[in-house]
């Protein structure tokens, strides 16, 4: 419940402090003197959006901070799924800017609208003229129902199932719509595939096959001059060898006259053996080659395959080949696995399908068995507004198909009058009326202690008399279960609250602000009575007041 308000620098509202306390608050004032505005500076921390025109002074920033006992409504969790700090008195501020920049805080930890926003419709449900046209909402007739039913958890369970079945029906659509083109991509990625498996194609072979190619196309002019190396080197009279013998033979002789020759003859010797293996090398190295025609075609067969590739995927290498080939292996095998996932899909859609019949068929019961006591509860308040021959009927239809809320479609029915048909709301009812029936469902909502505070809005507008006294008793029962502000003209609502504050304006300066004080037994006599009789008191209005004020 709200147990403290303090706003600074908003619109009329220089400085401002207010406590509030359990039961029913009642807040009056004339006609201009910033209730509304009361309400918009509240309305900040609830999560509503604003900018710099709120500021009273624009050289300062505005500052709105409610105080909330917060221990009885399980707010824990939320805490901690926000990673916020849990305090039984928990403090919610929030801050506008000069440049008209927004923050907000939770126990001071910083927060967005969005959580704002979420933590307000938990605490407070702010009920105002403009809001009782929801009531024509078919999801806020679904939500009501809901709400009193108090079946959260499992509604939870349905709105999960419900969103992974969505999810599995649109990975089953892009399963099925990627099967359409699977068998021209299946053929596709098979042709690429086999053309490039085709050719067993390695690492490195391109390489080895062009070097390769090389020594084929010049083998006879390699062999040629492989033959004229081996002869300069040991046949014929003018061989490199014979001449090496004939030196030879010399030093042999001449080292027997001079001891230096006869290592160097050793040395030439050495070169002449070595000269003779070389000789021999390169023979054996001509005798392997042989001109191979046959063997030229099928490297170059290879090499133009292989150039073709390459071309054709935009690649330079043998390497790059084979990892498209593996690319295209990969999407060939998904293809085929792609009947294999359909049905899976399939599988567990139809899994999830009986689990949202199941959790869809609970609810229906729930809603169904809870229609009747509703339309009784709204039937007895609306009796009590001096509504005597007002109906009230809740249809129920089945949906073809599931969305967010389940599969139930309901719909609001009244008639004011005697004899009167049964019609939707926004064909039948008057402003009036919507009011009372909307304090009806409030009504029956807070026998449910669904919500810590509810703020009531001049929902008196267009009643006075003997129903202005019921509506005021109603509102008063349902501030036994739950915390009741309420903003009235009536003086029969204003009697009945535990505590009254005046909402009033004081001009200092040329300057004119908005106030606000907590009524004393005397001062609320003084005040109900004025709303009486007007600012000229009578006896008579003082007497009634106190009347008012014992009931």
């Amino acid at each position: 419940m709200l147990i403290h308000l303090s706003i600074n620098n908003y619109a009329l509202i220089d400085e401002l402090e207010i406590d509030f306390k359990e039961g029913l608050t009642i807040i009056t004032g004339e006609t201009g003197a910033g209730k509304s505005i009361l309400l918009g500076a509240l309305s900040l921390i609830l999560g509503q959006r604003a900018d710099t025109r709120v500021l009273l002074d624009k050289s300062k920033k505005c500052v709105v901070e409610g105080t909330f006992r917060i221990n009885d409504y399980g707010l824990m969790d939320f805490f901690s799924q926000n990673e916020l700090d849990y305090d039984n008195i928990t403090v919610i501020r929030r801050e506008i800017s000069q440049n008209g920049k927004s923050r907000a805080f939770i126990n001071d930890s910083p927060v967005n609208l969005d959580l704002l926003k979420e933590i307000g419709e938990m605490l407070i449900d702010v009920h105002s003229q403009h809001k009782i046209l929801t009531i024509q909402d078919a999801k806020f007739q679904l939500a009501f129902i809901d709400s009193y039913i108090q079946h959260d958890e499992l509604l939870l369970n349905f709105r999960k199932e419900y969103i992974y079945y969505n999810r599995l029906n649109t990975e089953l659509s892009d399963l099925l719509e990627k099967e359409k083109q699977s068998k021209t991509d299946y053929d596709y990625y098979q042709f690429q595939f086999d053309e490039l498996n085709t050719g067993h194609l390695r690492d490195g072979e391109q390489e080895e096959l062009e070097k390769e190619l090389e020594l084929l196309t010049h083998s006879e002019e390699i062999k040629l001059n492989l033959n004229k190396a081996s002869s300069s080197l040991l046949s014929g009279d003018f061989s490199l060898s014979s001449g090496l013998n004939e030196v030879s033979a010399i030093l042999s002789k001449m080292a027997a006259l001079h001891p230096d020759l006869s290592e160097i003859s050793a040395r030439l010797e050495s070169c002449m053996i070595e000269l003779k293996d070389i000789a021999l090398e390169i023979e054996s190295v001509e005798q392997k080659i042989t001109f191979n025609p046959e063997r030229i075609r099928l490297i170059n067969e290879k090499l133009d395959f292989i150039y073709h590739l390459q071309q054709k995927h935009r690649v330079n290498t043998i390497k790059e080949l084979i990892e498209i080939k593996d690319e295209i292996s990969k999407k060939i095998d998904s293809l085929i696995s792609l009947d294999q996932q359909i049905e899976h899909i399939k599988k567990q859609v139809g899994i999830s399908e009986t689990h949202l019949a199941e959790f869809s068929s609970e609810i229906t019961k729930n809603r169904k068995r809870s229609i009747p006591k509703i339309e009784k509860g709204i039937m007895e308040v609306l009796r009590k507004l001096a509504m005597p021959d007002a109906e009230f009927k809740i249809s129920y239809s089945a949906l073809p198909k599931y969305n967010n809320y389940g599969k139930d479609k309901v719909l609001f029915l009244f008639n004011a009058n005697k004899g009167g048909e049964l019609k939707e709301l926004s064909k039948v009812a008057s402003g009036g009326e919507l009011s009372r029936l909307m304090l009806s469902i409030k009504s029956l909502i807070s026998v449910k202690k669904l919500l810590p505070t509810i703020i009531f809005d001049e929902i008196d507008q267009g009643v006075s008399g003997e129903i202005a006294d019921k509506v005021g008793e109603i509102i008063k029962k349902m501030s036994a279960t739950m915390q009741v502000i309420t903003i009235t003209h009536l003086p029969q609502i204003a009697g009945k609250g535990l505590l009254h504050v005046l909402v009033y304006k004081e001009t200092n300066n040329n300057i004119t602000y908005t106030k606000i004080k907590s009524l004393n037994k005397t001062e609320r006599i003084t005040e109900i009575a004025k709303m009486l009789s007007g600012n000229e008191l009578t006896n008579a209005a003082l007497e009634n007041a106190k009347i008012l004020l014992k009931s």
